[in-house]
């Protein structure tokens, strides 16, 4: 079991894969991860925005990106992917997090229902209050992975593991206020989205945890003539 304090001998810097875009958008976590001696190598990642050894990736968002990409569906998709190839996968959740309450419509309830699906699939989440912080995490991480581990950054190479049961979860879980387990209890209930999607008026029947409301935006949804904005 790796030991939280243990220290090499002489004072060293971790060598940290950086994503270029993410290099380019997170620009002065590199410039902090540099002044304090960290070998930044920047390179595309398909995944992850952070590679710090053989075994361990790291992906940063903000607050504001979480919430974000939360009602877009992406980051599970993403994450997943990372965890298929890296054993340790962590997510850095960036800023102040009462400030998602304010700069998002999504429903507090979904955030710590998304927080709670990571969780579960063995992703734990990071909390940092700014790039200083999370400079100091990777920094650590970096030493304790590299120095006291002995693993050295490696990329995977990354396949697309989406399997059909994902996509069809991808699908119904992008509806307003269904979300993961929602989708999976939908599924269930009537087998395919094509099913399901029928069918909407008789989800709070047949479904637990699902009302009116969210068959009516549902309804609305899916009959309500596309007009581009």
């Amino acid at each position: 079991m790796d030991s939280f304090v243990a220290k090499p001998k002489t004072e060293s810097y971790p060598t940290i894969v950086v994503d270029s875009h993410e290099a380019a958008s997170a620009s002065g976590i590199v410039k902090k991860l540099m002044e304090r001696g960290v070998t930044v190598k920047t390179q595309h990642l398909e995944k992850g925005d952070y590679i710090v050894s053989d075994r361990c990736a790291v992906e940063r968002k903000t607050v504001r990106d979480f919430a974000y990409t939360l009602t877009r569906r992406h980051l599970f998709n993403q994450i997943l992917t990372l965890k298929h190839h890296y054993e340790t996968t962590i997510l850095i959740l960036e800023g102040y997090l009462p400030m998602i309450y304010k700069f998002t419509r999504v429903n507090p309830m979904a955030i710590w229902g998304a927080m709670f699906s990571l969780a579960k699939n063995g992703i734990p989440i990071i909390h940092t209050a700014n790039q200083k912080e999370t400079v100091d995490f990777l920094i650590t991480a970096g030493k304790q992975e590299q120095f006291v581990s002995k693993r050295i950054p490696t990329l995977h190479a990354i396949k697309n593991t989406q399997t059909l049961a994902d996509s069809q979860l991808y699908l119904l879980a992008s509806l307003p206020n269904i979300g993961y387990e929602k989708a999976t209890a939908i599924l269930q209930a009537y087998s395919t989205p094509m099913a399901a999607l029928s069918n909407v008026e008789t989800w709070p029947k047949q479904v637990h945890g699902i009302g009116p409301l969210i068959t009516r935006k549902t309804d609305g949804i899916l009959n309500t003539p596309f007009v581009k904005d």
